[in-house]
């Protein structure tokens, strides 16, 4: 059955790549760039199969008045991807408060408010799905990418949390849990922070090399968006959706790593429970 989806950032990597393949079967897709022409082809190419609007996620009323074109213009819209974001490494004394700011707006609030714009209308039509590109990088955290993880673990409680707050409504929700992945997104998507000398010889370190190595990644963006298409048929919809090896092998040792510190604290978090 041919279904509606709307997904953010479809100008490049995976938005780019989910877009592709829902159009390619014969799905209708409402997309959102924030640089027009950037998809003239796929509007030349698939007609008014392809609904497309002009979006900032750093704007909120922007958010809202598009998410609220795109249900109003197609009708129902059966998933809703949330994928637009960017990265900013470096160490967290190098950001400045304005990268801060643009790095959280974007990645967390962005992705938050996207998904609030759209609840409205799944309601209404009594279900759907939210699908939220998240990371590996929600998961476990490295040196070096301090605020790009405050971004993805908080939309990782976020989206959490919502699944059991909106599960009554007939609205599931997934987050998509990719490892690296061979996209635009060590180049266009990717900023790295002014260095400091006193980090030049520590592990934050480590990540000035991404913009400047061709560091290898298994990830392949055509079976990752087809791993997330095939997600949305899913009854019941997975709460996380593990994609690349990497992935897996980072996620369960910083998952043990974290049961490690928690677990041999049984006895002594007790020590602060109230006298009954």
């Amino acid at each position: 059955m041919t279904k509606t989806w709307f997904i953010t950032g479809v100008n490049s990597g995976f938005g780019r790549e989910l877009a592709e393949q829902v159009l390619s079967r014969g799905d209708r897709v409402a997309g959102t760039v924030r640089r027009e022409g950037s998809v003239d082809d796929l509007r030349a190419k698939y007609g008014d199969r392809f609904w497309l609007g002009h979006l900032d996620v750093t704007d909120i009323l922007q958010v809202r008045k598009v998410v609220d074109a795109a249900f109003g213009e197609l009708g129902r819209i059966d998933v809703v991807v949330i994928n637009a974001g960017y990265g900013l490494f470096g160490a967290a004394e190098e950001f400045t408060d304005e990268q801060v700011v643009h790095q959280i707006t974007t990645n967390l609030i962005g992705s938050i408010q996207t998904a609030r714009a759209a609840l409205p209308h799944l309601r209404a039509q009594g279900g759907g799905r939210i699908i939220q590109i998240s990371s590996v990088a929600g998961l476990a955290a490295h040196p070096g990418a301090s605020l790009y993880h405050a971004g993805k673990w908080g939309i990782e409680g976020f989206m959490e949390a919502l699944a059991e707050e909106v599960a009554q409504f007939g609205i599931e929700v997934t987050l998509v849990e990719p490892g690296g992945a061979r996209t635009s997104f060590s180049g266009s998507s990717l900023q790295l922070s002014q260095p400091l000398a006193a980090y030049d010889d520590t592990p934050a370190a480590a990540v000035r090399a991404f913009k400047d190595t061709a560091v290898p990644v298994p990830g392949d963006p055509a079976k990752v968006a087809a791993k997330v298409i095939a997600s949305a048929a899913q009854q019941p919809a997975p709460m996380r959706l593990v994609l690349g090896s990497d992935c897996y092998q980072g996620a369960t040792a910083a998952l043990r790593k974290r049961l490690a510190q928690v677990e041999p604290q049984q006895a002594s978090a007790s020590e602060t429970d109230a006298e009954s």
